[in-house]
């Protein structure tokens, strides 16, 4: 009996903690729209990288700072978020993903 509540617990904070609302809700629409990179340059900035997809496309790399931590001695250890928006030949949004610091 233990076990079993020691596994659900194990499986109910993996499930919380997966995965950032605020950021879901602003990029699969995006992706289900298939926005464009100027759209994505309007909206956001120009991104903190670019680099070439292998089978075509372009993959942009979006740096940002997400909360962050308190220091033993005051001060803060900010939250370092990657986010990476990959777009295909057609320059429309394929894909995206983040870090688990967003």
């Amino acid at each position: 009996m233990h076990r079993w509540a020691l596994m659900l617990s194990i499986a109910m904070f993996a499930v919380g903690c997966g995965g950032n609302p605020y950021l879901e809700q602003s990029l699969k629409p995006a992706a289900q729209r298939h926005e464009t990179k100027e759209w994505f340059e309007k909206e956001w900035g120009k991104p903190s990288g670019t680099s070439k997809r292998f089978w075509g496309g372009e993959s942009w790399t979006y740096y940002r700072i997400a909360g962050g931590t308190n220091r033993l001695l005051g001060g803060i250890n900010p939250h370092e978020c990657e986010i990476q928006l990959n777009f295909d030949k057609a320059g429309k949004l394929d894909n995206y993903n983040y870090s688990s610091g967003c």
